[in-house]
């Protein structure tokens, strides 16, 4: 029998290495799911429920593998359903290749069922790289490209492939004018290091400086070890933006944790009172949160130069790779023998997870949401992986989840869409099946579409050595983020119309499939739950019904501020009392007796 393009497509993903395409099937494929049926399933075919999981699938395996992503659907709507999850990868900057089909090529044109312009389509979001193969001869090189290209740029690509070429017999291309052939599957990426003059620039003004501040973003997960050394050289603090959660362990008492709206006080004061900040590998948005103008001198490093000085007046801007880079700039450093800033940050940072700590522990109806992570601090295995979706439940794992060993973490952390919470999760255990994983998932999020994947989950989890996937839902019957958003920033109550949503027993339905399902609905159930389901040896559910009214206050809220919110919900937010005493009895604990500050 013929090699058809649809066998082919499958041999050159798997001599690139990918072991499984996260996708949907559709007739606008259907050439080469025949063809996963006769290579013996050889790459692995994942059945998400919905074409934006299987992206979101892809993005997560993408991101904690470090390798590229790949899903699939069919033409027309099932290209359209990817969307999102591209979008999600190219904000955050996430090496994905999307294989969509498209109707076949006598039909083009002619208003055929579900044929949309792809290209026009996928042009925002596949920017760097968008090809439709319509000869055989040109399938190699396109997808060799896509590959390269995503991850050469860390961003999604995509390949639109007819329906009707995916079943012709494949033509190699040959030596020949306008027929391209491709080389092997192979790429060595270098290590770019800035010339020695502007790291002598750069080693001036951190010399400089008296009190240095350090935010570390996703680039720098490379280069821990090499911030660790300039942190202790300089006796900075180093603040972590959100993709970068993970970079650096938060048992290092220097580091402050996450900056901005979501982030910790110590961040807050890090950057409010620093005079020289050194940005590494982070393109942080919300200059809010970075000193005042004309307050720091600063130095960034970044790989990619298309993403540097744009946040903050850098005065010197090093082009590179974040750890080659600091290792030639460490030996420029001279050590501060003044301390005083150093220990300035430490008491800070001791004093916020005492914080931290009182505020899991203060009562709520029933159980406080920051007492969920901070009960998973406290036990999280050290080489577990976390995944976070959008929500209020976002504001937790960003201030409350401690990382330490090996833990890796992340989220849509620039499209900040709801929903990758769960499929980040599944792509999480096929690129790690020997880890275990964590999701943080608010109830919004899970309607939306968690409930749908943990079929996905209870489908595959056989396949991971070790099968430990635990989803817990912040369980509040309210799209509370938002509520909290039109309080603060909108001076507006709740609408329960658009808030409030249904009740669900996720517990329930996750029983229903096979897994551990552990419902808690009382504070002191909440450390053996999570005991359960970490040591359940399968996929868990762990359904929390949480108090909505538990605010999400910012690290800089004075009580002034939170005045002001109280006043406008005062206008009738059906919950008002219960929140603004939630709202002070939480902000107090940063002034109660014993504070180490």
């Amino acid at each position: 029998m013929a090699q058809t393009v649809g066998d082919y497509l499958l041999q050159r993903l798997r001599e690139w290495g990918v072991e499984q395409v996260f996708a949907y099937p559709g007739d606008g494929i259907n050439g080469i799911v025949a063809s996963f049926g006769k290579a013996d399933n050889q790459p692995r075919f994942v059945q998400a429920r919905h074409e934006e999981m299987a992206a979101f699938s892809a993005v997560g395996y993408a991101k904690f593998s470090g390798n590229v992503g790949v899903c699939m659907a069919t033409s027309g709507p099932g290209a359209i359903h990817l969307l999102n999850g591209l979008y999600d990868a190219k904000l955050d900057h996430v090496p994905v290749v999307a294989i969509v089909g498209q109707t076949a090529r006598s039909a083009m044109g002619g208003s055929y069922q579900q044929e949309i312009d792809l290209q026009a389509l996928y042009k925002d979001v596949a920017s760097e790289y968008l090809v439709e193969v319509n000869v055989a001869e040109q399938l190699p090189n396109a997808l060799d490209r896509a590959i390269r290209t995503a991850q050469s740029s860390r961003c999604p690509t995509a390949l639109i492939i007819p329906a009707d070429l995916q079943e012709e017999p494949y033509e190699a291309p040959k030596h020949a004018f306008k027929q391209v052939p491709s080389s092997p599957p192979s790429t060595s990426w270098p290590a770019p290091v800035p010339p020695e003059r502007d790291l002598d620039a750069a080693a001036e003004v951190l010399n400089a400086g008296e009190k240095v501040a350090v935010l570390v973003g996703q680039g720098a997960r490379g280069a821990a070890e090499e911030v660790r050394q300039l942190a202790e050289v300089t006796g900075a603090g180093v603040a972590k933006a959100l993709l970068g959660k993970d970079v650096l362990s938060d048992e290092l008492p220097y580091v402050t944790g996450a900056v901005g709206l979501l982030g910790t006080r110590p961040s807050y004061e890090l950057m409010r009172d620093c005079d020289t900040l050194l940005i590494v590998g982070s393109n942080f948005p919300y200059s809010q949160f970075l000193p005042d103008f004309g307050q720091a001198r600063a130095v960034q490093i970044d790989l990619d130069g298309r993403f540097i000085g744009m946040r903050y007046p850098t005065e010197v801007n090093l082009v590179g790779d974040s750890a080659a880079t600091l290792r030639a700039l460490l030996p420029r450093l001279t050590s501060k023998p003044d301390r005083s800033w150093r220990e300035t940050i430490e008491k800070n940072v001791a004093s916020w997870w005492d914080t931290v700590d009182k505020e899991a522990a203060v009562d709520a109806e029933p159980v406080n949401p920051m007492a969920i992570v901070s009960e998973l601090s406290k036990r999280i295995p050290e080489n577990a992986i976390v995944t976070a979706d959008s929500g209020s439940s976002t504001n937790w794992y960003a201030r409350n989840l401690r990382i330490r060993g090996d833990i890796r973490g992340s989220l849509s952390g620039t499209l900040a869409t709801m929903g990758p919470g769960v499929p980040y999760a599944i792509g999480a255990k096929f690129a790690h099946p020997d880890r275990p994983v964590i999701a943080l998932v608010g109830d919004g999020a899970m309607q939306m579409n968690g409930l749908a994947e943990l079929i996905t989950i209870a489908r595959y989890h056989t396949l991971w050595s070790d099968p430990t996937c635990v989803i817990c839902v912040f369980h509040n019957n309210d799209l509370n983020q938002v509520t909290w958003e039109l309080r603060a920033m909108g001076g507006a109550p709740k609408f329960e119309e658009s808030q409030s949503l249904p009740d669900v027993d996720y517990a329930g339905f996750a029983l229903s499939l096979g897994l551990t399902a552990l419902t808690v609905d009382k504070p002191d159930q909440l450390a053996s739950a999570w005991d359960t389901a970490l040591s359940a040896g399968k996929p868990a559910v762990l359904d929390v019904r949480c108090d909505p009214e538990v605010p999400p206050i910012p690290p800089h809220a004075t009580f002034e501020q939170m005045k002001s919110a109280a006043q406008s919900v005062l206008k009738g937010d059906p919950d008002a009392f219960h929140l603004i005493a939630q709202g002070v009895k939480t902000k107090l604990q940063e002034f109660l007796p014993g504070r180490k500050n």
